[in-house]
């Protein structure tokens, strides 16, 4: 939909497109894509004046700020996105905002604040939309972390994603189970159930999350040998995300078990990029010229030109032929 709107110069569209095109990019775990996306949203809702779908949009960059741990950008955002809350009472936003807070406190090790602020979220507005199921995990761990129970959302999660029938849905609901069982026969069997559920789900932060908690539970009860592989794959896929607090949470996790190698070596040169950057480079390799990716992305030829000169150093070339050749995934 969004090559088609594109396409036809039909710009008014876009940002509704964006606010869904990033969302599905953020849940299949494509954070740069998804980044982009909202980004770009978000500079035409201005250029447009749609101005209730950028609550919506400042929350998806506050939720991808929060698993950074960009902390300053994850809370401007969030402001932002509930000042526009405040103005015109749409809630979709709200909901994307303190579940982003919410994360970021839960990435940095300050469980009782995650959980307050979710729990405070259910008593309002944001009850009613489907990011109070999708942090309904998060409230999960940190009530384990706090030793509190949690049944009210675990029957939240657990009705929606029986429902649901999807596989990744389903392994967090085994890792949920996992997290608060106490006996550990039955919880390793929840954490084997979840792994096998997450294999080919396309929700890469999900099931690094998963291995990560697995890990943990392993490592505690004695099995530093079976953790190891549990928390390199959870390390590995935060790195790639750029999810620097999780990866670090589990670096030290393994560290724990007696593994100091290194992770796999990531391209640093992508992260590096704007999102503009990134959507203009994409372009530029394709063979497009300043023309042609400003009528796409509706800008000035002379502003592509710019960021082609500012992307071309970051990524160690020094012509657009040489783009052809990176992997821009």
């Amino acid at each position: 939909m969004a090559a088609e709107c594109r396409t036809a110069g039909d710009i008014g569209k876009l940002p509704l497109v964006h606010v869904t095109l990033a969302a599905a990019e953020l849940y299949l775990g494509r954070f740069r894509d998804a980044e982009a996306t909202a980004v770009e949203g978000l500079r035409l809702t201005s250029g447009t004046g749609q101005r209730n779908r950028a609550g919506y949009l400042e929350g998806t960059l506050a939720w991808l700020a929060a698993v950074r741990g960009e902390a300053d950008r994850c809370a401007e955002l969030a402001a932002r996105s509930r000042d526009r809350f405040d103005a015109n009472h749409i809630v979709n936003g709200l909901a994307w905002a303190e579940w982003a807070l919410a994360l970021l406190d839960l990435g940095q090790g300050r469980f009782a604040e995650a959980l307050d602020r979710l729990d405070a979220a259910m008593t309002g507005p944001v009850r009613h939309q489907i990011q109070a199921v999708y942090f309904a995990p998060d409230q999960i761990e940190a009530a384990v972390r706090l030793g509190l129970p949690a049944r009210e959302p675990l029957h939240r999660f657990e009705e929606w994603a029986t429902a649901s029938g999807q596989d990744w849905a389903l392994a967090v609901l085994h890792r949920c189970r996992a997290l608060l069982e106490s006996d550990w026969e039955r919880a390793h069997e929840d954490f084997i159930a979840a792994v096998r559920l997450h294999a080919g789900s396309g929700r890469p932060w999900e099931a690094a999350r998963t291995r990560l908690a697995f890990g943990e539970r392993l490592r505690r009860e004695r099995d530093k040998g079976s953790a190891r592989p549990h928390l390199r794959a959870a390390w590995e896929t935060f790195e790639r995300l750029g999810a620097r607090p999780w990866a670090e949470r589990a670096r030290t996790e393994l560290r724990a078990t007696g593994d100091t190698s290194s992770p796999a070596a990531r391209t640093e040169a992508l992260s590096a990029l704007s999102p503009q950057e990134l959507q203009i480079v994409r372009l530029a390799a394709r063979g497009l010229t300043n023309r042609e990716i400003g009528a796409q992305l509706f800008l000035s030829p002379k502003t592509v030109s710019y960021h082609l000169y500012r992307a071309f150093p970051k990524l160690n070339v020094a012509s657009r032929a040489q783009l052809a050749g990176l992997d821009l995934s």
